[in-house]
């Protein structure tokens, strides 16, 4: 995807992007490039590819969800999509990337630094050890191809707010989605959205999921993550 239809890609989501906002990406871009060449954070990057499947991708989270003066929590960010894409396109949307890999974590330092994006914490921790400390203080929590589903909905339980929302960004979950039917109720969770889609030009097929937290979690979840891999590996 060139910059030029990248821009015209957004428009169509609503998101006339300043030369601001466009420099930032260019730049974040950049810094993503040049850390790759010393650390595997991802293994698309051409530039076309970074703005369609990275970029773009990040942003098609506002076809589900508000994004205006909101919480969010992307836990697994790695190189920091699609938190950083929104933190970077929304500058009202206070944002915390949740990451357990300290080299990714030290690159998401950099370029919030580089970018001076006042909005964005970066938090050094594993998402349940996070969870289990900060419960129900996110308006929003996502993630992007994570995990298996019926393993990031308890990952995610505790950290969303009552009446927020959990929006895993994923691909195809059809069968995921089968198998955790009894486990979006055990989880306090409601799902009240599915959005399929494909991508610009490649017409790769995506899915957005959106759960409602409908009241508090019990008090047992998340539990360790060792534990929750075994029972839905």
């Amino acid at each position: 995807m060139k910059i030029e239809e990248f821009k015209i890609e957004c428009i169509k989501l609503g998101i006339k992007l300043t030369d601001e906002q466009l420099s930032n990406l260019s730049e974040y871009k950049n810094l993503l490039q040049m850390w790759n060449k010393k650390f595997n954070l991802t293994t698309i990057i051409s530039d076309d590819e970074i703005y369609l499947k990275h970029f773009f991708d990040s942003l098609c989270l506002v076809k589900c969800v508000n994004l205006n003066n909101q919480t969010l929590l992307d836990f697994g960010t790695g190189a920091g999509f699609p938190g950083m894409v929104l933190a970077i396109v929304f500058n009202n949307l206070n944002v915390t990337l949740l990451e357990s890999n300290s080299k990714k974590i030290s690159f998401l330092n950099e370029v919030k630094g580089k970018l001076k994006l006042s909005n964005v914490t970066i938090v050094n921790e594993r998402v349940e050890v996070y969870g289990r400390k900060n419960k129900e203080i996110f308006d929003i929590v996502t993630c992007r191809a994570v995990s298996n589903l019926n393993i990031i909905l308890e990952l995610s339980s505790s950290l969303v707010k009552i009446n927020g929302l959990f929006v895993p960004m994923k691909s195809n979950v059809s069968k995921e989605l089968s198998d955790c039917k009894d486990n979006i109720s055990k989880l306090s969770y409601d799902l009240i959205d599915t959005l399929e889609y494909e991508l610009p030009k490649e017409m790769s097929k995506r899915t957005i999921l959106v759960f409602k937290k409908i009241k508090k979690t019990e008090e047992k979840y998340p539990r360790n993550y060792n534990i929750i891999v075994k029972k839905y590996k």
